[in-house]
């Protein structure tokens, strides 16, 4: 993208129609979340068509939840250097944004490889204290393992296209993935179907795309000729902007920390029912997944909008905006809903064909998929918070009203009453009390007010 058409697109944010602009940066978002998401349904449907239920319980369930944790924490961590990149580009601050750029730089790579350490030696502990069943350990572990080995390259991608996307790029961060997403399903048919290398391959395959799609985001950043240029020998994470990031960042990583940390909570619970149901639970994650790819679209591009504009003094532009937004993603909810509800077993059939995993997966669909509009005001009202610089408080209310309820729930009406569906209740009930609590606060807020 050349300097007049980045400067068009800038303005476009500030000055445009607030509904079209939201929607020329919410698909691209919303495209590119598709095909980050496929990487691991890519792998779901081809060991559960392939190699089995078992195969399909060890990249999901327990798997997928630690991994979930220790990406979730650092794609929120990067968030606060989206915000403040944003509102320094907004605002016209080369200098600021030239040195946060790099400093986000360094903070990927040097997050990459903290968790990739950890994640490796620390994979054996935490599958056994979630009590992943004794038939899907070892691959479970393989699995896992493999994938821990991509860290640097998956967040060099996450904190490359979060600072294009904070420019108001959101285009060239989709192509990167749709064609990284090519190179997994690819490699997957390849060492899976193939060389019937099993849940290895689908590790080795998801590994390499990574590496793939940070190739493509870096070389982006190394060639531009704008403020946000990467020059290596600048890589470094200078104190000032790193403490800013943290300052954003770090509640918005703790709260996606506390998701996970809930979810694990979950998981463990729902391994107690047997591989059936950690079976079921990963295929209908699946299915979920498309929503949370949608409300998490909204959010990043509500989070950019509000930045930059915030960044620009329109105060009353980011209000109009987040109305707006809460207006389109309700709607999205409450369609996405009926088609879940309607064609849901349809969908489930792509992953497995056993009849008792599919049963169980509607079980959970028809407690959960009906309340997803209970979830948006969470997404959108915390987005628009810390695009505005406000992190603390929708991260205290989050970890209260969703982890912390959510776990209580679970040590309570669970053992109360056990069973699958008390279990998935717990997503509705936490949704709707979270989403209350933040329609008050955003109501109350006066650093949105002239």
């Amino acid at each position: 993208m050349n300097k007049k058409n980045q400067a068009s697109l800038s303005n476009q944010i500030i000055e445009g129609d607030i509904t079209k602009q939201l929607l020329i940066f919410f698909f691209p978002i919303l495209f590119g979340t598709f095909f980050q998401q496929l990487y691991n349904t890519t792998d779901a449907v081809i060991v559960g068509k392939f190699v089995g239920k078992e195969a399909l319980a060890a990249v999901g369930g327990s798997t997928a939840t630690i991994i979930n944790l220790l990406v979730g924490f650092f794609v929120g961590i990067s968030s606060g250097a989206s915000v403040i990149i944003s509102q320094y580009y907004g605002s016209g601050n080369r200098g600021k944004l030239t040195l946060s750029v790099h400093t986000s730089i360094a903070l990927a790579v040097i997050g990459g490889a903290v968790m990739m350490v950890i994640g490796i030696i620390g994979a054996p502990w935490a599958l056994e204290a979630m009590g992943t069943p004794a038939d899907i350990m070892e691959d479970s572990l393989t699995y896992m393992r493999i994938y821990m080995l991509g860290m640097i390259p998956s967040m060099l991608y996450n904190m490359g296209s979060g600072i294009l996307r904070a420019v108001g790029d959101s285009g060239r961060p989709l192509y990167f993935l749709m064609a990284a997403c090519g190179v997994n399903i690819v490699l997957d048919l390849f060492f899976v179907v193939a060389l019937d290398m099993g849940v290895m391959g689908v590790g080795i395959a998801t590994t390499m795309s990574q590496v793939a799609s940070a190739l493509l985001t870096v070389m982006v950043l190394l060639r531009t000729k704008e403020a946000y240029k990467v020059t290596p020998k600048r890589v470094f994470p200078h104190l000032r902007y790193l403490r800013i990031i943290l300052r954003i960042g770090l509640p918005a990583g703790l709260q996606s920390a506390m998701y996970s940390i809930s979810n694990l909570v979950i998981q463990a619970a729902i391994n107690v029912y047997g591989t059936d149901a950690v079976a079921a639970w990963t295929a209908y994650g699946k299915v979920d997944n498309i929503f949370w790819m949608i409300m998490s679209a909204f959010g990043i591009a509500i989070t950019t909008f509000a930045g930059q504009n915030f960044g620009a003094g329109k105060k009353d532009r980011v209000r109009k905006s987040v109305r707006i937004c809460l207006i389109m993603s309700a709607l999205t909810s409450v369609a996405f809903s009926f088609i879940v509800i309607s064609f849901g077993s349809t969908v489930l059939r792509l992953f497995t064909d056993d009849p008792s995993v599919i049963s169980i997966s509607m079980r959970m669909i028809a407690v959960i998929s009906p309340a997803y509009i209970s979830y948006v005001c969470i997404e959108i009202l915390s987005g628009a918070c810390r695009g505005c610089g406000d992190a603390l408080m929708p991260m205290i209310l989050t970890c209260f009203g969703v982890c912390v309820l959510r776990i209580l729930w679970i040590f309570t009406a669970e053992r109360i009453s056990p069973g699958l569906e008390t279990i998935s209740f717990s997503y509705p009930l936490t949704w709707s009390v979270t989403s209350i609590m933040f329609i008050i606060y955003y109501k109350t807020r006066k650093q949105l007010r002239d």
